[in-house]
Formats: structure tokens, sequence, C-alpha cells
């Protein structure tokens, strides 16, 4: 048996073998603070608006998520509705937010910071982290490194925040808490906080006896905020507890014991407050004082799968533009081939001498990288092509891929070539959905219900396989289903030996049954209040078959139903 203190022992060095690992690592945190309204500013013409902000919706209100320096200035802030946006400034200009757009640019940005280090990670929405080790003396130490961010973020029209340590966590509390004590985490509480507007008014008021009031812009160069090595704690302590990336929940409830800063929790015992604010806010601090590991995820590039064409003339036949697409399919499938994805919807671009474009695009039924299958496809779409005073450019793409292994088959052989059952299948859904599109071609497939109406469930088509077993019935079913139809008959269990169904007149020559089916207690059905059934296999004189059944009654009143016709 292994001694318990050889083991303690053990977990102690791993633990120290962990920290020791984890020394020399220095990490850049950046911190764009008006990402979004700087992303639109940067692109508006002449004089931009100094009043700007973006809108955003929450808690079904709109509400200020991203500010320029002139609307900061002005007394707004991050999660102001909007209404009381306008009423402070009615020059307000706003934009609504477009958060796929703000993550392209972020990601644009990732790759701008691959300049300083390899490896770079994003802290969404408007942050990056950049492991700086033994990268650092590239650029002539950290602070030139900051100098470097400043000038690069100066020409990009973006306001930036750095922070500079030996962990994630504190470099990115020294990224957006340094050097501003109590800015970010007041919570009401405190007696000497004020209202916004009401310092906004008093600044106002104070200027307005002294002169203009100063019109209040972001600095150009962002703060630098560098912790030395080894000085992790002390950079920690005069940090606000938001600092720690904590929910504000966590934060307001320590600030009412008195416990606003970061210092004020270091050398308090942990097991308290994991039991009175939860598990995170231990993980938090421990990863910024490194002693959880926190490693950096960069993200990978996407996979891009696209070819083009320039023409030294501009063409417009159907058979120069296809002459061009059997071009361009070899080398889209050889690209395809070797990182191991297939194509699974494809867009053809052409661009016209009048300097606008056209696309058409089309899914297939299964990932494929044979020019053979996706020739015919865009064979199909050259009707829709206009190329107007002519087509300068081809560009194929395959957007939407899947991993693809080559496979080898076995079986009969026709026209030299194996053949696989269900080829021919996806060839032609390949062709319907160009047509038709993928989404309108649908499937049955069995569902696990004993209710007959949802025995089956509709797939697409493209995106699963045919069913290969349909389980069994106990009972036989119609041919013919349809939602059930009053039938006129006695109030009675018993099979009827006349009714009335459809305006007709039937009697009854024989019948089997009953079979008992009740609905689904866990599911509100609204067809099946009536309560539990009991269907009959009928055949009239007529010669006709029906599926008749007697309802109990329940929510709804009962009594007799005809649902479906045998063949």
């Amino acid at each position: 048996m292994i001694d318990s203190t050889l083991v303690s022992h053990m977990d102690r060095m791993e633990h120290i073998r962990n920290i020791l690992s984890m020394r020399g690592r220095r990490i850049l945190s950046l911190w764009f603070p008006r990402l979004g309204a700087e992303r639109l500013l940067r692109r508006m013409r002449g004089m931009p608006p100094a009043l700007f902000a973006m809108v955003g919706e929450e808690a079904n209100r709109k509400v200020l998520t991203s500010l320029s320096p002139g609307a900061e200035g002005s007394g707004l802030y991050l999660g102001q509705p909007l209404p009381d946006a306008l009423a402070m400034c009615p020059d307000l200009v706003t934009r609504l937010r477009n958060p796929h757009a703000e993550a392209a640019f972020l990601a644009a940005l990732r790759r701008w910071a691959g300049r300083f280090s390899p490896w770079v990670g994003e802290e969404a929405p408007d942050g990056l982290v950049i492991d700086l080790t033994g990268a650092a003396h590239l650029f002539g130490g950290e602070e030139d490194v900051l100098k470097a961010v400043a000038a690069d973020c100066t020409d990009l029209g973006l306001t930036v925040e750095a922070g500079i340590a030996d962990t994630v966590g504190a470099a990115w509390g020294l990224a957006r808490y340094s050097g501003k004590p109590g800015a970010h985490h007041r919570n009401g509480d405190a007696v000497d906080q004020e209202a916004r507007a009401t310092r906004s008014r008093a600044a106002k008021r104070h200027w307005t006896r002294g002169g203009a009031a100063p019109v209040l812009t972001a600095p150009p160069a962002p703060v630098a905020r560098i912790a030395p090595p080894g000085h992790t704690r002390q950079a920690l302590t005069p940090l606000p507890l938001a600092a720690l990336r904590i929910d504000e929940e966590t934060v307001n409830g320590l600030a009412r014991l008195g416990l606003r800063h970061v210092g004020d929790i270091l050398g308090m015992p942990r097991a308290p407050l994991a039991r009175r604010f939860g598990r995170d806010l231990v993980l938090r601090l421990d990863q910024a004082l490194g002693v959880a590991q926190e490693p950096i995820s960069p993200a990978r590039p996407p996979l891009h799968f696209a070819v083009r064409l320039t023409f030294p003339d501009p063409i417009g036949l159907p058979e120069d533009i296809m002459a061009g697409i059997d071009r361009l399919l070899p080398p889209l499938c050889v690209r395809l081939t070797e990182r191991g994805h297939g194509a699974r919807r494809v867009r053809l671009q052409l661009y016209r001498a009048d300097h606008t474009m056209q696309a058409v695009e089309f899914g297939l039924a299964r990932a494929t990288t044979d020019p053979g299958q996706l020739r015919p496809l865009l064979n199909l779409k050259m009707a829709e092509i206009d190329p107007g005073f002519g087509i300068d450019m081809l560009r194929l793409e395959a957007h939407v891929t899947e991993p693809y292994h080559p496979r080898q088959w076995s079986g009969p052989i026709e026209g030299g070539e194996r053949v696989r059952e269900g080829d021919a299948l996806d060839t032609l859904v390949s062709r319907l959905g160009a047509r038709v599109g993928m989404e309108a071609l649908t499937r049955l497939a069995p569902a696990d219900s004993h209710i007959p109406e949802k025995t089956a469930k509709v797939l697409p088509v493209a995106w699963s396989e045919p069913a290969t077993d349909w389980p069994r019935p106990r009972n036989p079913r119609p041919l013919v289903l349809f939602r059930p139809e009053p039938v006129t008959a006695p109030e009675d269990p018993m099979i009827p030996a006349r009714f009335r169904w459809r305006r007709r007149d039937l009697v009854t020559a024989s019948a089997a049954g009953p079979e008992r089916i009740a609905p689904e207690w866990w599911l509100d059905e609204p067809e099946w209040r009536s309560g539990t059934r009991d269907y009959w296999r009928v055949e009239v004189t007529t010669g006709e078959r029906l599926w008749l059944y007697y309802a109990h009654g329940g929510a709804m009143s009962g009594g007799w139903f005809c649902q479906g016709v045998f063949c």
C-alpha cells in the first residue's frame, strides 16, 4: 500500500513542476474598448461624427454597445438605454450592431497581431491574447512592443489598451483595469458614488462659468501596463475584483463585505470563498496568479478552397464559360483531396466587365472530390447566368466542405467502373437539388412512437441516410392515413352494424379488433384530447376496408371516427 504522505509529497512535486514550467512566460493582452464603433468610423468618408454609438438588443430593449470617444466624453456609457442616450445627446448618430462583422474584424486583427508572435488567440468580443515568450527581444523589448502596437493601431484608427504579465489573467486585468481604480466595479452601494448624468451636468456647470467646456477625446496611444517578471501578485493587488474575470454578481457580493480589490482576498482562505461565492472565483484567482494553468489556444485559420481564372478579353458564350469551368475544376478538386475534404456546396462567381458580379451556387447530396460529379451540376446553372457586357474573371469556391475519405468499392463492373448501390440516387438528388433546392427534397424515416400519425418523420434527403429497416406494427396499418373524420354511429364501443361516413350509409360486413392505443402521457397532443382509442379494421358491403376507432372521451367528447383506408 502506498503511504498517503508519499502521495501528498508527489502531488506537491507535480504542482511545483507545473509552476516552474510556467516561469518565463510573458503574455500580452490587447483590448479594443471601442472596436464596434471604430470599425464603422474607419469606413466613413469625410468628417466622422463626434457623437457616434453602436446599438444592440438586450433584454428586449435597445442599448448602447460601443461608443466613440466623443460620445463617452459626453456622459454616455455602455449598456445605457437608447432613449436615455438620445435625451442626453440629441445629435447622437447610431448604427445597429453587427456581431458577425465585428467577429470578422477581430479575426483580421488577429492576423495582424501575428507579426508579434505566432501564438495569438481571440478573447471575444473585443480582445486578443498573445504569447510573447521569447519574441519581445525581436522588437527591442516589451516596451518597444507596446510602441509598435500603438503605432499600428493609430494608423488603423483604433483605440487599444495593453497589458503584459506572466499569466493570461494578470495581463487581461492590467489591460482593462490598471490605472482605473474603481472605474469599472462600482455597484451602487458606496456612498461616494454619483450618477453619470449628475457628474456630466456638474462638469458642464463648472465650465460654463470659466469658458467653453473642453472636448474629451481618447489618448492616441495605449496606456502601458507591464508587470515585471515574478511580480504578478504585486501587480494584481491594487486592481478591482472585476479584473479577475468574474461575473458582476460575485463582484457585488464581495463589495457588500467590504472586499473591493484583488489584494483584499489574496490572503483569505480559499475554502470559505469557494463555499460562499463558488469555485469560479477561486479558479480565476489561481489562474491570474499562475497556480492554475491557462493555455492560449490560437485560432486555427479556416480551410479555404477556391480557384479563379482571369481572361484577357471578356467572354459571354456558354461554351466559353464551361471551358473556363473545365480549367478550374481539376485544381479545385486536387486541393480538396490533399486536405482530405469533399465539396458539399459550391459557389461560382462571375465578375463582369461593368464591375458587377453574379454568383450561383448549388449543393450536393454527398461530399465529393470528383470533377465529373460537379461539372453536370454547374452545367445546369448555365441558364441562370447573365454575362452582361462580358465576364472578366471566374471564381469557383467550395465554401462548405466535409471530411472526405476515398473508398475502394467491390462489386459488379459496368462500363469499366465499379458501381456502388446508392451512387445513382446521390447523383439524382444532387441534380434535383441544383434545380429546386436541397431543402425541397425530403424522405421519410421511422420514428419511435406508437401513435399512428407519428410513426414516421420527414428528413432532408441530402443530410440523412435512407432507412434500412422499418419496424413492423403489431397490426396492419392503412395505406392512406388522414385526419380523423367523424362517423355517425351509436355511442357504443362495439363495432356498429350500420354507420354513416362522408354522406354515405355503409353496412358492416366484417370487422377485426379492437387495438387499443393511448396517447403519450408526457406530451399534450391536441388531436388526442378525446382520450384512449379502440381501432377496428372494418370491411363494408361495398368492398371498402376502413380504419375506424372509438374514442372513449377525455378533455373532448368521444365517439366514432375514420382515420384511414386500406388498399
